[in-house]
């Protein structure tokens, strides 16, 4: 009997010390979720719904292969963050001589315009649907709240903005998914949407329109900046720590924005395939409505409300980081918010298709995909900036060819359409 008494103890010191280490795990996640919705911007449900309502389900297959990438290069970026303290462009602009990082902040800010567009843009869409307001004065608003979501990361800090960033999140995931739950889907059509095949010229660049909405450029750069900004200042023994938290913090947040982009491509296979005037959001939304029902249509209104919101706060953090590592300057946020906003209002005051604009924005942010990416690998890799965390064999193997196949997808689509062949 004596000889069972210290178990107890020990027994319940361990459960609670694993009830400890799972808490202070959870209180490290955050980072990869404000970076997730980056993958659910108003982008992704222009091009999502585009895909599903011309091809059905013949683009499951990108969805699901730019996701696995997705979290690949997104946990890299944190580790790099993690690791040396310095968020990518803060390293590249350290690295560069002069000409090369002002042409290398050149196309970022290219990057960083495209990505605006289509967060406003698709913001003033949703006050349009839901408030009937016109598209610039919709844009303008979403423009201003963003600025206010940025004012609490500015004056409260990194934890507050991750909080507000989730409860839009949250709102985004319920707005888009919701239309699965009363929507006919094929499984079975969808089920053979994982083989990899395309139609055309037409389906191409939609392809290429969903890998740069969801392996966004912009959110290459911003995790690493959400690293250093989180969890900056921490010891060297702590990493193994963090790099773990990251790594539960990638897939649980890729996962669901994941699952929204997919389940955007469903709803409109099932619902909007074969229907007149779905060509744009708003002619979606209205088949959406006419279809599942008014309950649905408000959802949907409500999630893409919430994702040119939150989406366009967080693109405006992540273009603020790139002007300060690439031009070494601190530049206030609502600068940098004004130069990358004005080229959205401009094409909202010009008439011009938002649905449209919204899809060859996304493409815009596949081809610069590679001027963040393959700097990343080559960064994370290299062990006089990583020391003994830089990657593994089977790790590089797998972001190069990441990497080769998103280069030789843009190649494709370039050489496609200077040729005209559909």
């Amino acid at each position: 009997m004596r000889s069972n008494e210290p178990r107890t103890p020990r027994a319940g010191g361990a459960a609670s010390a694993g009830r400890k280490r799972r808490a202070s795990l959870v209180l490290l996640l955050g980072p990869a979720f404000v970076a997730a919705v980056a993958y659910v911007d108003p982008g992704n449900v222009a091009a999502n719904l585009t895909a599903g309502a011309q091809y059905g389900y013949l683009l499951v297959w990108v969805l699901v292969a730019a996701n696995l990438i997705a979290v690949l290069v997104q946990y890299l970026s944190s580790k790099l963050g993690l690791v040396s303290g310095q968020s990518l462009s803060g390293i590249l602009g350290r690295r560069l001589g002069r000409k090369s990082r002002l042409a290398y902040w050149g196309q970022a800010e290219i990057v960083a315009v495209a990505t605006d567009l289509a967060e406003v843009v698709g913001g003033a869409i949703a006050l349009k649907i839901l408030f009937d307001l016109p598209l610039l004065l919709g844009g303008v608003i979403v423009g201003v709240v963003s600025l206010i979501l940025l004012s609490i990361q500015s004056s409260r800090g990194q934890r507050p903005f991750e909080f507000v960033i989730i409860g839009f999140l949250a709102i985004i995931a319920v707005g888009f998914l919701a239309g699965l739950v009363v929507g006919d889907v094929s499984w079975g059509e969808a089920a053979g949407g994982l083989l990899p095949r395309l139609e055309g010229t037409n389906s191409l660049v939609l392809a290429a329109s969903m890998l740069g909405a969801t392996v966004m450029p912009h959110a290459i750069y911003l995790h690493s900046a959400l690293s250093v900004d989180r969890h900056g200042g921490q010891p060297r023994t702590a990493i193994p720590r963090l790099l773990r938290a990251s790594r539960w913090d990638v897939v649980a947040s890729l996962v669901l924005a994941g699952s929204v982009n997919i389940a955007m491509l469903l709803l409109a296979a099932a619902a909007l395939r074969g229907e007149g005037g779905t060509d744009t959001i708003e002619g979606a939304h209205a088949v959406v409505t006419a279809n599942l029902g008014e309950v649905v249509g408000l959802l949907f209104g409500i999630g893409l409300l919430a994702s040119g919101l939150a989406s366009s706060a967080v693109g405006s953090y992540a273009g603020a980081s790139i002007m300060q590592g690439l031009l070494r300057v601190n530049v206030p946020i609502v600068w940098q918010r004004a130069v990358t906003m004005i080229p959205a209002l401009i094409v909202l005051a010009l008439g011009t298709d938002p649905t449209w604009a919204l899809v060859l924005s996304q493409v815009v942010l596949s081809l610069g995909i590679p001027f963040a990416m393959v700097p990343l690998v080559r960064l994370t890799s290299n062990r006089a900036v990583m020391g003994e965390f830089a990657n593994g064999r089977w790790i590089t193997v797998a972001a190069v060819i990441a990497s080769a196949l998103i280069i030789a997808l843009n190649v494709i689509l370039i050489v496609l359409l200077l040729l005209g062949i559909e």
